[in-house]
């Protein structure tokens, strides 16, 4: 019996290690795109700058836009809406990546309730960055009873299949400029916040997502 109970134990470890062996590759496939050092990965701080730059042209092109000419306006609004669809899918590989590879952790310096609202307003933004341009297409679907929407004169975009009566119009408006001001509101907190962050508590938090700057910044007092 005490042989036998060698024997299975030895038998065991010689298969837990062949597990392990087999195994390791996949972990380490894995973990050369996971979030690396406190820092995003390549792919999400790309995805994040071109969205937030995006963002930006769009509501400028928006604001513009109302003060032109009809025709003008038109042409710079078919330009927004053509933006705002390549936001869209920016966004939603921007959310698949956030799904599959995580995040990295957050300094440790933060207090519990940073913590908790820098998670809720990654969230909102996620959502508001599928939000707000779906709500554009669908705006648009419906004003224009079904036509597709130009992307860049290069391809028509098919409309979404909404109602296209005045009601139904009126309300994909609201929601557009809902979520756009919603947006403005969550874009400056961001900023502002990444800015206290960075100058006055001096953690890593930015350099989290700006591949130039340094990471380990000692808090003022360490």
């Amino acid at each position: 019996m005490p042989v036998l109970t060698i024997a299975c134990a030895h038998e065991g470890k010689a298969k837990a290690a062949c597990c392990r062996r087999f195994f390791a590759p996949v972990s380490v496939a894995m973990d050369k795109n996971a979030p690396l050092g406190g820092r995003y990965t390549p792919v999400a701080i790309a995805l994040h700058w071109l969205i937030a730059a995006l963002i930006v042209l769009n509501f400028i092109a928006a604001w513009v836009a109302e003060g032109m000419p009809k025709a003008q306006s038109a042409a710079v609004m078919a330009n927004h809406k053509a933006i705002g669809l390549t936001i869209l899918a920016a966004s939603v590989v921007r959310l698949v990546w956030r799904l599959m590879r995580g995040s990295p952790p957050f300094d440790e310096r933060l207090k519990a309730w940073e913590v908790a609202v820098a998670r809720v307003t990654h969230w909102m933004f996620y959502f508001l960055m599928v939000g707000l341009p779906l709500s554009g297409w669908a705006l648009a679907s419906s004003a224009r009873a079904g036509q597709g929407v130009s992307y860049f004169g290069m391809l028509d975009i098919p409309a979404l299949p909404v109602a296209g009566d005045k009601a139904s119009v009126g309300m994909y408006h609201e929601f557009h400029e809902v979520f756009a001001t919603i947006m403005l509101a969550l874009f400056a907190l961001h900023v502002a916040a990444a800015l206290k962050h960075q100058f006055i508590d001096r953690d890593t938090t930015m350099a989290r997502m700006v591949p130039w700057l340094k990471r380990g910044v000692p808090a003022s007092g360490d």
